[in-house]
Order: structure tokens, then sequence, then C-alpha cells
């Protein structure tokens, strides 16, 4: 195979994501979409003929035909499927989370660099434009709101909240802060039963004095998927379902602020309760770039294995994720957290 030649990739789990990464595969010329897998011979054969692809029978098949794959079955497989793809020298790309444990993690961590194989993990997110645009942005946050609240799915209904949810902001947060988390305090109920959380909300401190406040539902009446950031120098809203984002910049709107304070003092205004204060402050849109998530994903993901450019997603990236979750399951109080 030449640096010209259509990467041959294929599918491990085709479930609701495994299939969107099928489409999306399919779709592109950079690859060669070589089949899928899944445990459920039906499952397979459904997404290969949807898609035009080959259904393999066994995963020992399709490792011999694939320099790269998406392994998107439940979580608590990733592990033992990444190592054999490993092994193997195959390039993976795992969905969320890495792993079901940071010592998972840390397995994929080690495999990846004794066989020379790529991990990008499937932290889709950073792939929005509109977090995109903000990390552009190079600030520095003092103090970050994430929010990530949906009614019930009826999926991943065998792992906690913050596992299934709350990952996504947690990696965002991870990378908007570049500090190591320093102390944890959370609080967690479960409603549905099984010994995991629904509802989670956790106060992170990091290293560098940041703190970020995250809060994630899948019991509530309605979908939010929101980020809010301070810094000296702006404050940013970010709204990761529409992909858009705005800035208030610290130049000009402090000064405006100033000078309508000073005016208050003086008298010139002598009801402050009329004042408009959003039409006092100037927020702007950010540009955002009208991208596919997934589609990006997928094509950073190929453009690494085709010229060997470093990840973007990183199974060290991946690991820092789930170890944040896992402290801060830790962190709830035994009453009522697991109720």
């Amino acid at each position: 195979m030449t640096t010209n030649d259509p990467i041959p990739v294929a599918v491990i789990g085709c479930g609701r994501m495994g299939k969107l990464h099928v489409r999306t595969y399919a779709a592109m010329p950079e690859v060669r979409l070589v089949g899928v897998y899944d445990a459920s011979a039906a499952a397979a054969q459904a997404a290969a003929g949807e898609y035009g692809t080959r259904a393999f029978a066994t995963l020992d098949e399709l490792i011999a035909e694939a320099s790269a794959v998406t392994v998107a079955t439940p979580t608590q497989f990733h592990a033992a499927i990444s190592e054999r793809c490993l092994r193997a020298g195959i390039a993976c790309l795992i969905e969320k989370p890495l792993a079901r444990d940071v010592a998972e993690c840390k397995q994929i961590v080690e495999w990846s660099k004794r066989y020379n194989a790529p991990v990008q993990v499937g932290h889709i997110e950073r792939f929005n434009p509109a977090v995109r645009a903000v990390m552009a942005l190079n600030l520095r946050p003092r103090f970050i709101e994430a929010m990530r609240i949906s009614p019930l799915t009826f999926r991943s209904l065998d792992v906690g909240v913050v596992l299934d949810m709350m990952i996504h902001d947690l990696d965002v947060v991870l990378k908007l802060t570049g500090s190591p988390l320093a102390r944890v305090e959370a609080t967690g109920v479960s409603v549905i039963g099984g010994g995991v959380e629904d509802i989670c909300s956790a106060r992170l401190t990091f290293e560098n004095g940041c703190v970020a406040n995250v809060t994630a539902s899948r019991l509530a009446l309605k979908t939010e998927r929101r980020l809010r950031l301070f810094s000296a120098e702006a404050f940013v809203s970010l709204d990761y379902g529409k992909r858009t984002a705005s800035i208030a910049r610290r130049t000009g709107n402090l000064a405006a602020i100033r000078d309508t304070v000073a005016e208050i003092r003086g008298g010139e205004i002598p009801d402050p309760g009329q004042l408009n204060y959003a039409a006092l402050i100037d927020v702007e849109p950010l540009p955002i770039e009208p991208l596919d998530p997934l589609g990006s994903q997928l094509a950073s993901f190929i453009e690494s294995v085709r010229t060997g450019r470093a990840i973007e997603v990183t199974a060290e990236d991946g690991l820092a994720a789930v170890d944040a979750a896992e402290r801060i399951v830790r962190a709830m109080p035994e009453a009522g957290a697991l109720g």
C-alpha cells in the first residue's frame, strides 16, 4: 500500500454509534471500507447490507484485512478487542470512554506503545466546531461551568451518568485547563437503581487554581449541553448542540461598565434599575466552521494513520478523562449517592 492508496478500514461493533462510523467511512474517498464485525451476526449483516460492505464472521478475519479500525463495542469489551488489534499493528479509534476503568485504560496506553500502533479516543466534542473555535482562543480559564442534561434514552444503563455523559465535558475541561486535577467534590443520585448514578454534580479544582463545576443528568425533561468559561481576558458561552459560541471580551466592555458606574455615582443615571445591562455589554459571536464532528473526527484519525501525524485525542487523553470520572464517583457520599 502506498501513501496515496485508500486506507483499509473496518468497524467493530454495529450498534448505533458503530453504524454511524460505517456510514461515514463509506463516504470517505481516502478510505476503503473492508467490512464490519459484531458479536451479533444479524447486526453485522444488517450494517454490511445497508452500506455495501462485508460482514466478517470472526474478528481474526477482520484483523487480517484492516489497517485501521473503529472499536464501537460496549465499553466492557474495549480492552480485550483493542489488544488483539494493537498486537497486530492496527490503528484503533476507540469510542469513549476509552475503557471501563483506569487500569484497563493504562493497559491500552501501554499496548499502543509496545506495538507501535496509534490509538485515538472517540471524544467527539473535541471536533465540535464550536469547541474548536473556543480552544483556538487560547484563553486561561479561571472558572468553567458545564452542563449536560437530557431525557432518558434507555441506552448505556449499565454505566453511570459520569462515564456515559459527563465524560464528554471532562475531556473538554481537562483540555481547556491544561493542568492536573488537584481536588474533587461530588454528589450524585441513583434513581433508576442498579448501583450507578443517574444525576451528578462535581466541583473540580485544578493545580493552576482553575475551578470547574460540571453537571450531568439523564433524567431531565429537556436536552441542554452548554459550557461557560470565565478568564481574565474574556467570558465565553458555548452551546454544544447548536454548535455556536459567543465571547464578551474584557477590552472595551470593562471601560463601558466603569463609565456607567461613574455616571450612576455622579447622579447622571438616577434609576439604575432601568438600565439594559445586556445592551451595555458587547457580545460577539465566534466564527464557526460548518463541519460535521464525526466526519472531522474520522478524517483526523485517517490522516494520522496515513501520514504519521500526531493523534489529536490520544490514549493518554482518554486515560485522563476516565481517571477524572473515577475520582468523581469515589468522591460521592455513600449515603444517597447510590441509593
